[in-house]
Formats: C-alpha cells, structure tokens, sequence
C-alpha cells in the first residue's frame, strides 16, 4: 500500500474500471450475437411455415393452371405481408412463374429444403414441396422484412452499447475510487505517522547524544556526570514510553483478533486505576478520587488489559494538564442498558476547535504536555474496538471531560462486584 501514490490509485481506478468495461462489453457482444441469431431464425421460421402452409395447398387443389394472371397474395400475409412467389417445376423440366420477371434459377429447381437464394438481387427465402403427380411446386417470399427487422435491432443496440458502456465505465471509476478512498486515506496516515515517529523519536536520541558528547567533552567536576546521567536517564525514560506507545499501536493494527473478552466491572477498574495515578497526583499536588454511582454493578465485556490501558491513558492525560491544586475525578454510572465511565479534570479544557483531531496520532492540543500524542490515539482504538462510544466536552466547573459509554453486559447482575482487571 505504501508503494501506492495518490495519482497511482487514481490510475488503478481508471485501469479496474476499463478492465470491467471490457468484461461487460465481452459479454455485451455475445448476448447480442446470440439475441440476433435467435431473432433472425424466429422471423426466417415464420416466413417456412406460412410458406410452408402455402405450399400444402396446392397437393389438395389439383394442378396448377399453365399461367398465372397476377401474383399469388396470401391473406394471411401478416406480419410479412410481402406478395408470394410461385413456381411450378414439371416433370419435364418446364416452368410456370406466378410472376414472369422472377426466373427461378436453374440449382434451385431440385431444391428439397427451405433455402434462402438471390433472385434479381434480393434475398428470396424458397420452400419446396413434391406433388403427387411428379410436379413439384416452389413457394418464395422476399426476405426484405426481416433484414428491415433486423437493421433496426442493429441500430438499437449499436445505441445502447457506447451508453451501456459509458455508465459501466463511470460506474466502475466511481466504485473504484470510493474503494481506493480508504486506502489513500490510510496511506497518507501511514506517511504522517511515519514522519511524526521519527520526529518524536529523534528528539530524544538528540537530547541524548548532546548530553552525553557534553558529559564526554568537559573536565570531570563533582555532580556534572550525576545531572547529565539523570537527564539521559529522563530522556531515555521518555524514549522508552513512546517506543511502548508505537509497540502497542502497530501490534494493535496488525492483530488479526483481539484478545479474549470478558465481562469486567469498569467501576473496579477506574478505582485501581486511581490508585495506581494517586502518587503521581500527591507529587503534582492534585485531588484525585474514584465515585461510582452504580444503581447495578458496571459490568461490560471487553478485553481487561485494554479497558485497563484506556483508563490509564485518560488519568495521565487528565493528571498531566491539571495545574497544581486542581482535581481529577474518575465517576462511573449506569442505567438499564449502558455503563458510562467519566474522567473529569480542572485543567484549560480542550477548544471546540480541537476535539475533531485530538485522537489522531501525534496530535498533542497544547506543545507544553510532555507527552508524545499517542495516549488519546491508544484510547481511541480501544474504545472503537470494545463497541464504545466517546463524548468529549467540557466539565460543569470548567476544564476537560472526556466520556465513554458502553453497552451494559447481559446479565450484568450476576457479576455483582467480583470482576475486575490488572493493571496495566
């Protein structure tokens, strides 16, 4: 996919869609061929049989006069109402014509089945039929209907086919590039993600290599290599959290199923999640605390590991934008069908503005955060992926709130209390 360039899946689109083109047009032609055979024979098959019936009467009439006064019209002459042809082959080889500027040829004298032969430069269709006294008698008609009939379906379908395939063509090109949609999309995230990784990652590794070629380049003096270590210990701490963040990211992407689900009590799992975020809290000076207002026990199915990772990401977020003396609440509540989870903090709050891309990865709505912007994007996923739903807004006395509602567990009561995750 990476090797894909916008203007290539354009050009795979065009090449899909002239490919479906050519299948339709393919089995377009075939159907037309066989639609005029079959209309060709049904017509010419109409054309024997009323001559056919024409020829019969002649058995039962007798012999024929030795002229004819005028061309035989046979009443039944619809819907090829064309004047019949007759000729009256005798024993002796002599010929009587119903009309005397139509010569029968002299091949077609003999002739024993229904055969189609050119007759003063139009198509005649002719049927023989023996008579019991040795004579034989030859019925023909003009075939200038059904070549009339079958020009104008030529027409027809030389009209429909550029339209047919016209609608094919766009159709396919649309189909095609709505499906390549996702694709470019997906490729160009792939590209920022890339660039923004090897951003992030190299600031560190700078950080560093400055830190320790400066420890390297000066006189030894007491404490120097005690702050430089302990700002490439920093640094190093840093650089290992993102690279656990990118881990988490890629295997999460690339994993064809997700772990086991199970049914977990998301009140259980932001109470150990407050605990494991409240030193971190007493350090910045903050007010954390943990309320579940539960009319029935929070139960969801899901992946603990995961519900535990995202309740993680949404207290250090929360922790890490709160000014000192603010306060971080992680509320838990239920109704009839879903269990939502609350992490509400007193920190700046998150601009209208930014809400639309605060889960896209590397994004980060202040620069003074000290994380990476991989935290709300690891979040996202796992919310997605366990069927929740966010509701990101601002919090009654200011600040940020960012909620997940999930669909309550079936059976949720029979859990009560007992289920719970690791931390993780």
């Amino acid at each position: 996919m990476s090797r894909l360039t916008g203007g290539g899946l354009r050009r795979v689109s065009v090449r899909v869609a002239l490919g479906a083109t050519a299948v339709v047009a393919v089995i377009f032609a075939i159907a037309c061929a066989v639609i005029d055979t079959v209309v060709e024979r049904s017509l010419v098959s109409d054309i024997d049989a009323r001559l056919s019936r024409v020829a019969s009467r002649f058995g039962e009439a007798g012999p024929l006069p030795p002229t004819f006064q005028r061309p035989l019209v046979d009443p039944e002459a619809r819907p090829f109402g064309a004047p019949l042809l007759i000729w009256f082959v005798r024993s002796d080889g002599s010929v009587v014509s119903s009309d005397a500027t139509a010569e029968l040829p002299g091949g077609d004298r003999q002739l024993g089945e229904p055969a189609t032969v050119s007759i003063g430069g139009s198509d005649v269709r002719l049927v023989p039929r023996q008579l019991s006294s040795g004579d034989r008698v030859v019925v023909g008609q003009t075939t200038a209907a059904v070549n009339q009939s079958m020009t104008t379906l030529y027409v027809g379908e030389g009209l429909v086919a550029p339209l047919l395939l016209l609608g094919v063509f766009g159709g396919a090109l649309t189909v095609g590039r709505r499906v390549a949609a996702p694709i470019e999309r997906a490729r160009r995230r792939q590209l920022e993600f890339t660039a923004d990784a090897s951003h992030e990652l190299r600031t560190p590794l700078a950080v560093i290599e400055a830190e320790t070629s400066l420890a390297l380049s000066q006189a030894r003096e007491s404490g120097a290599d005690q702050a430089a270590l302990e700002r490439i210990e920093a640094e190093g701490r840093h650089l290992r959290r993102l690279v656990d963040d990118l881990l988490w990211l890629a295997r999460f992407d690339a994993a064809p199923a997700p772990p086991d689900a199970e049914p977990v009590n998301v009140a259980t799992v932001a109470q150990l999640g407050v605990e494991r975020f409240r030193p971190l809290a007493e350090r910045s000076g903050l007010r954390l605390q943990a309320i579940a207002e539960e009319s029935s026990p929070a139960v969801i199915v899901a992946p603990p590991e995961w519900l535990s990772r995202l309740v993680g990401v949404l207290l250090d977020n929360a922790c890490r934008y709160t000014p000192g003396g603010g306060a971080v609440t992680a509320m838990v509540q239920t109704d009839a069908s879903t269990v939502r989870l609350d992490i509400i903090d007193t920190g700046p709050g998150v601009p209208a503005a930014e809400r639309d891309r605060i889960f896209d990865r590397f994004h980060r709505a202040a620069p003074t955060s000290g994380g990476a912007g991989l935290g709300l994007a690891i979040g996202d996923a796992v919310v997605r992926a366990t069927g929740g739903r966010w509701e990101v807004g601002e919090a009654p006395g200011g600040g940020a709130s960012f909620a997940v509602r999930w669909p309550r567990a079936p059976g949720a009561e029979m859990y009560g209390e007992v289920v719970s995750a690791p931390l993780g």
